[in-house]
């Protein structure tokens, strides 16, 4: 009989329809729930290990591991011949999985101690949710695989690798969504549950898959195969498959890491890294891709020129930059992942297809996130992956022509001028037109791989010598990122060397012998911070003051004989720098009081301090992206006004280009059972390094603590604007990030005066 003929009685599942809806049901289901896991258990793991992109890349790297797990049970699981045996051991795989629910951190490995951070979060990861992650992961290759089994004769199953592109998408609406929707108006606690729920009711779904699937297990025609299908894939196209999942995997956590490294930070950044992958897959994976090979090549040409000559080479707009980074990402990603596409093996190699794709973006990920940082001082793997990705364009056919051997000397011709051109400035017009007449040439020759490659390699070369970085004189990497000792031209100051960590400074001090020791950057004296350490110690003749952050060690120039100052760090390296004199000598050259500090998230550490202890509590871990939001949370805010003095203070030091903070601040130590008051800084002639623009909220146990304040107009009592109070259960990144865009637009737009 036709396997198309049906029974009159059959529902509406049994459809092609109705049965592919639901299969893609499933697929998007899974995909949603492990995208909105991801970032919810790296909220859980805030409180314990802290805020850097080295956690999101470790968590990145691990959920590659798990998916690869999954894949891989996946494929194992189709050697089991019957379709309703693989469903049977996927349901007990999904209740055994769900032994660790509801959604929480393990304690079995305690608090992250002396061990390193990236294998205790690891540690933690693989007990506290590896084993429903993958069991989820395994969702997509496991469901195509029974839909082209099980109904072999829709036009479907000829393709079901286009449910992929409903898994992607699943990801990309829940990884979109979670900042904005799901954070903002749930509390975590909220969140772990209904994700706990989410899992249950996925299972109910994946059994009315299971049903569907099975009813068809008798049919002949599940168990025929094509002649191709019989013919071994060889291994050399094997490792093609593994490279090409490979790159855009590495090129993921590597522009992210190079974006906020050294060409700006903005919250979320991450994200968008992340979305743009997941849309190559979604649009590589389509039965009628949204972008033809042909426009990817010509795009990605493009972008990929332009990011190498200006790799580097600040633009001035930072976010122009930024643009033009995540678009070279992308279209080399979805170059990848179409020729991935283009090669993909017969739907009954489909789960083994899909093992070695994600075996690849365990390779990806992992170098980046393990290797690169011990073995790179600098985020070179990014620049490496882009040129290794070169090698997935076309080769063409046959020899260069005459014409293209013309532009492809010219292109040569100009690098060469623009290299003997250029000088200790920078990049002059002729040297600009040169670059950009190669950047012509290299465009055109798109679909000559090696020609390509060797002219965006001469441009790269042509942008770092035109940026020297002679200002530079240390550059260390470790789990928090890059930091940087460079110098910067302060004539005033007999110059200033400065510590960056990526595009944030995080202090300075000046050369002249008589200025070395005066505070600079958001320490100087008429800061607030500055103004508060004058108040009390014009009235204590000896103060305890505790330091959140230790950044260049700059606050030890307020110390006095008698005073003692203990500062709480995460980073190693940090501490490394700051304490040697040979790159700062605030802490073991100016500070004339004892000296202290504990590694460790501040959080976990300074509770193990004594209660009023602190005269003065400096809170500085707000600069830039990297916002520690369980460090301004109300049990955070309780935590420090227990370590003050009845009569101390806690300064919230909250200065942040791309947030607005001082709102929910201010409503957190209403709420914690503080008072407070705030003052945005806003010097007639600022200056960076000695008098800057700040803000800043002090908060006290109790009203009097705060009257010495009181008296000076330029502190007023902290404004919370109806903005909720933050909590460990429950942050609001994204608004504060419209909050500051609309601050931005209506300083933008206001109407000058004068």
């Amino acid at each position: 009989m036709e396997a198309s003929v049906r029974d009159p009685a059959a529902t509406e599942l049994d459809r092609p329809a109705g049965v592919a809806g639901l299969f893609a049901a499933a697929v998007f289901a899974s995909a949603a729930l492990v995208f909105t896991v991801e970032p919810m258990v790296a909220k859980l793991v805030l409180p314990l290990l802290g805020g850097s992109s080295a956690v999101w890349n470790t968590s990145l790297a691990f959920f590659q591991a798990a998916l690869l797990v999954g894949y891989l049970y996946a494929h194992l699981l189709q050697r089991v011949g019957s379709l309703r045996s693989q469903a049977f051991i996927h349901g007990a795989v999904l209740i055994a999985a769900a032994v660790v629910l509801p959604l929480r951190i393990s304690q079995v490995f305690g608090e992250p101690g002396a061990a390193p951070p990236a294998l205790w979060l690891l540690g933690v990861l693989v007990l506290s949710i590896g084993a429903p992650f993958a069991a989820l992961s395994a969702t997509a290759p496991l469901v195509q695989a029974w839909y082209a089994r099980s109904r072999p004769n829709d036009f479907g199953a000829r393709n079901p690798y286009v449910l992929y592109a409903a898994s992607n998408l699943g990801s990309l609406l829940a990884l979109l969504a979670y900042p904005v929707i799901i954070e903002p108006n749930l509390r975590l606690e909220t969140q772990t549950f209904a994700w706990s729920l989410g899992y249950g009711a996925f299972a109910v779904l994946m059994a009315a898959v299971a049903v569907v699937a099975w009813r068809a297990s008798g049919s002949p025609s599940i168990h025929e195969k094509a002649a191709d299908d019989e013919q071994p894939t060889p291994w050399s196209e094997r490792l093609i498959w593994v490279a090409l999942a490979a790159l855009p995997s590495s090129l993921m956590l590597g522009v992210t890491t190079y974006i906020t490294a050294d060409v700006g930070s903005a919250p979320f950044l991450w994200v968008a890294p992340l979305a743009l992958y997941l849309l190559s897959f979604i649009i590589a994976f389509q039965a009628r891709p949204l972008i033809s090979r042909n426009g990817a090549l010509m795009f990605q040409g493009f972008a990929a020129i332009g990011c190498f000559y200006t790799l580097g080479m600040p633009i001035g707009v930072y976010a122009l930059q930024i643009l033009l980074h995540l678009a070279a990402f992308f279209f080399t990603a979805l170059i990848c992942h179409q020729a991935l596409v283009a090669r993909r093996p017969p739907p009954s190699r489909l789960t083994e297809f899909y093992l070695l794709m994600s075996l690849g973006g365990v390779i990806g990920g992992g170098f980046n996130a393990f290797v690169a940082p011990i073995i790179f001082n600098t985020v070179l793997e990014y620049p490496l992956g882009l040129v290794l990705a070169c090698f997935a364009r076309p080769w063409g056919h046959g020899r260069l022509s005459r014409g293209e051997i013309v532009i492809f000397l010219a292109a040569l011709a100009a690098c060469g001028a623009a290299l003997l051109l250029v000088g200790p400035k920078g990049p002059t017009l002729e040297v600009k037109l040169l670059a950009g007449a190669a950047v012509v040439g290299g465009f055109l020759l798109r679909d000559r791989a090696w020609a390509f490659l060797t002219l965006c390699i001469l441009l790269m070369v042509i942008g770092q010598k035109t940026t020297p970085l002679s200002h530079a004189l240390k550059t260390e990497r470790g789990f928090f990122g890059v930091l940087r000792v460079s110098t910067i031209d302060a004539p005033e100051l007999g110059g200033a060397r400065f510590m960056a960590h990526g595009s944030t400074m995080h202090g300075a001090q000046a050369q002249a012998p008589e200025q070395h020791c005066h505070p600079l950057v958001y320490y100087a004296a008429p800061t607030p911070i500055g103004q508060v350490f004058g108040s009390v110690e014009a009235r204590k003749p000896a103060i305890s003051v505790g330091a959140i952050g230790m950044g260049t060690g700059t606050v030890a120039a307020y110390t006095r004989p008698g005073d003692s100052l203990r500062f709480f760090e995460i980073d190693p390296q940090v501490i490394a720098m700051a304490t040697n004199p040979a790159d700062f000598s605030y802490i073991r050259g100016c500070a004339r009081g004892r000296i202290d500090w504990v590694l460790g998230d501040a959080r976990m550490t300074l509770a193990h301090e004594h209660s009023n202890q602190f005269d003065i509590l400096l809170v500085d871990a707000f600069s830039s992206d990297s916002v520690p939001a369980h460090l301004m949370t109300v049990e955070a805010m309780r935590g420090y006004l227990s370590k003050i003095k009845p009569d101390g203070v806690v300064i919230m030091h909250l200065s942040s280009r791309n947030l607005e903070l001082m709102s929910p601040v201010a409503a957190v130590a209403r709420a914690a059972g503080g008072v407070a008051l705030e003052q945005f800084y806003r010097p007639t002639r600022a200056d960076l390094l000695t008098n800057p623009s700040e803000d800043a909220i002090i908060v006290a146990r109790t009203e009097g603590a705060l009257s010495p304040y009181r008296s000076d107009r330029r502190w007023a009592t902290a404004q919370s604007h109806g903005v909720r109070a933050w909590t460990d259960d429950y942050s609001d990144l994204f608004g504060a990030l419209a909050r500051r865009v609309d601050q931005l637009w209506r300083t933008a737009t206001a109407p000058k005066v004068g």
